[in-house]
């Protein structure tokens, strides 16, 4: 790659770092500009080399955003767990499965998470005055983990954005919050996925480190962005970024 496909790449892993730290998706981002920078490259390769940049942006989010919203460390932690050992299996299962498939799949699941969040617009921007019991809480939580983290694995963008309309509407919980925790659970899915594809020699090191640079320069910047300016941004961008991942898998598919 010459210095042009370089600043390309690092230009969308800043790219992708901020948008993730805000409402996920920003795997859409980084790899159509990876396979379109590197076309002979195989997609697991690129999806574990795009693991490098997600795994730290999504870890440096986590840290922005623990400083500022009460994290309950004890029942997203074993959620964290349980993503990544769901999101490997995923990544163990991506040379099995056509992943062409689920695109279709997953347009149709964000265009409905579009219509219900604009059908739906105190979703997400106050909590819950009748917050959840703590069992359902922890069935949501490990459900969404699980469910989730394997999609992760298994294909990937906008991972982030399915945890955050999860847990904003059946835990009652505001978007910034909803962020902060799927930051979490997102961590441990990127780190499953990491270890999956990086021991089966699907990693590209020097390159993925740098992205990750640049990747947790976006996500800091976007996680402090999203809290100080509340759940109504977080509302909009979520549902810029839904459209925008709409109309690319679309062009993906049908173009």
């Amino acid at each position: 790659m010459d210095l042009a496909d370089w600043a390309a790449l690092l230009t969308a892993a800043t790219a992708a770092g901020w948008v993730d730290a805000v409402v996920g998706g920003g795997g859409l981002i980084i790899l159509p500009t990876l396979l379109l920078v590197a076309p002979t490259i195989a997609p697991q390769t690129a999806l574990g080399t795009n693991k490098i940049a997600a795994f730290s942006g999504t870890s440096a989010a986590v840290v922005t955003f623990a400083r500022k919203v009460p994290m309950r460390w004890r029942l997203l932690l074993p959620g964290a767990a349980i993503a990544a050992v769901t999101a490997a299996a995923g990544s163990a299962a991506v040379a099995l499965i056509d992943r062409e498939y689920f695109i279709p799949i997953v347009m149709a699941v964000l265009i409905g998470v579009a219509i219900f969040v604009t059908a739906r617009p105190s979703i997400g921007v106050t909590m819950a005055t009748d917050p959840p019991t703590r069992r359902k809480t922890i069935l949501v939580v490990a459900l969404a983990a699980g469910l989730i983290g394997a999609y992760d694995g298994l294909l990937g963008p906008g991972t982030g954005t399915f945890l955050i309309i999860t847990f904003a509407t059946m835990l009652g919980t505001e978007f910034v919050r909803a962020a902060a925790m799927a930051k979490v659970i997102n961590c441990g899915s990127n780190l499953g996925a990491l270890i999956f594809l990086g021991s089966t020699g699907h990693v590209i090191w020097t390159l993925g480190l740098a992205m990750a640079a640049a990747n947790i320069a976006g996500s800091v910047v976007g996680s402090r962005m999203a809290l100080a300016r509340g759940a109504g941004f977080v509302r909009a961008v979520l549902l810029v970024v839904v459209i925008g991942m709409v109309i690319r898998l679309g062009w993906q598919q049908f173009g």
